[in-house]
């Protein structure tokens, strides 16, 4: 039998996490993983999550990619029973979406990766058995050791020798870190049955910004909604087929607007993005990064304001901007 023991994480600010010991099979056999990665014109990478996956030390039952038409699809990509292609409407969550209605309920667990993360090789086998040993997880967010979101992005090459340097510490504890109000969607698994008939909502259109936070937001009374160092990897941050900055910047406005009226999204935080990201915006207008549309983001944040004071929470308006 597995005893949950509660060890110091962070000796300064008190943190734990929660560690199973013993017997870590427990009384129930391993369960089902399913990976779903939605992609949109970026084939090159659906190449390298396959070999990425292929490489793991627990395979996956299901490698499913979900994208939208035959020019997301690598020219020499073959599909078998492990690995499949399907094609459908164009948006992160309408992926998603399409995705977890081709999976059903023939899997236990579903992991979502965005196209360019770069999984630690044992991370499938961390997914297993973090919620094999903690059934009380409905969702779980992996250690993410480093995110190119906010700079000009990693490298391929800098990521694996950030993985190599992970993997050399044997830091991947079966452990819970902490509560999280919502998950982080490049790097985030699910306990299917807790999804249930819950889709991710489809009026975040496009890149769909915070779908993540309000996918897990919908979750919590199911389960618990966790921060975990059982699995880990690399973010990449890749720039090409990202959402334009007009276009970001509108949902930096209207979509955590949106979220806290849903009930999702708690309004201290929602309130917290919109100001952070719109005082960003603007500050970095004097000295934009090559990486970033800093005026677009800003345009767009006035068009996210000026229909606020309309009365409009429209995140599905990006599609017109």
């Amino acid at each position: 039998m597995a005893n949950r023991v509660k060890e110091p994480l962070n000796q300064e600010t008190g943190q734990f996490r929660e560690c199973m010991t013993g017997d870590h099979n427990g009384n129930a056999g391993s369960l089902t993983v399913a990976v779903v990665i939605a992609s949109l014109g970026r084939p090159d990478l659906l190449s390298q999550m396959r070999a990425l996956i292929a490489a793991q030390t627990r395979q996956p039952e299901i490698l499913l990619f979900s994208v939208v038409g035959e020019a997301d699809v690598p020219a020499d990509f073959f599909d078998d029973e492990n690995c499949r292609i399907i094609m459908g409407s164009k948006g992160l969550c309408a992926q998603r979406n399409n995705a977890l209605d081709w999976l059903g309920d023939r899997y236990d667990i579903v992991l979502f990766y965005d196209d360019d993360f770069i999984p630690a090789r044992t991370s499938v086998e961390g997914v297993e058995r973090l919620f094999r040993t903690h059934p009380e997880v409905a969702g779980a967010t992996g250690n993410v050791l480093a995110d190119g979101i906010n700079n000009a992005g990693i490298s391929f090459e800098q990521a694996q020798a950030i993985l190599d340097k992970h993997s050399s510490r044997d830091s991947t504890p079966n452990c819970i870190v902490g509560p999280l109000s919502g998950l982080y969607g490049c790097n985030m698994a699910y306990r299917v049955s807790a999804i249930g008939t819950t889709r991710f909502d489809e009026r975040l259109k496009l890149y769909a910004w915070q779908e993540d936070i309000d996918f897990a937001g919908s979750l919590h009374a199911r389960g618990r909604i966790v921060k975990t160092f059982a699995f880990a990897g690399v973010h990449q941050g890749v720039k090409i087929g990202r959402t334009p900055g007009r276009r970001l910047g509108y949902s930096q406005i209207i979509n955590p607007t949106y979220l806290a009226r849903k009930g999702t999204m708690p309004l201290s935080f929602a309130l917290k993005l919109i100001i952070r990201n719109t005082i960003a915006n603007h500050v970095k207008l004097l000295r934009p990064e090559p990486w970033v549309d800093r005026w677009g983001r800003v345009r767009g944040n006035w068009i996210g304001f000026a229909d606020l004071l309309r009365g409009r929470v429209t995140p599905e308006r990006i599609e017109q901007l």
